[in-house]
């Protein structure tokens, strides 16, 4: 079933409400610790409603930042030459490792 932008939004504020009671946290120590305004906070928690940046604040203070990088996941390959066009951009490069030229100890 697909959801309203306004039911996302009610989703979202009852989410970060239950992550900051289970931290055991005031709204207003929630909004000391992640910087955003209190009357901002109040806004997230009831409304969901809020800046980008003010979220990941919220994100940030409730300890949740990892699960914003999920929020737009890249799209499936279409075909296996595409996978591995994309493994091999996103590949970090190995490190070289350094050869040593000693010799032996006799």
């Amino acid at each position: 079933m697909l959801k309203t932008p306004a039911e996302l939004a009610q989703d979202l504020a009852l989410s970060i409400r239950e992550r900051r009671i289970a931290q055991g946290w005031s709204q207003r120590e929630a909004s000391e610790r992640s910087g955003v305004p209190l009357r901002t906070w109040r806004r997230l928690e009831v409304e969901g409603d809020g800046s980008v940046e003010r979220l990941i604040q919220a994100a940030i203070a409730l300890r949740c930042e990892d699960n914003l990088a999920g929020l737009f996941p890249p799209p499936a390959a279409g075909s296996l030459d595409a996978l591995l066009k994309r493994q091999a951009a996103t590949a970090k490069p190995t490190p070289r490792q350094r050869i040593s030229r000693r010799r032996p100890a006799p």
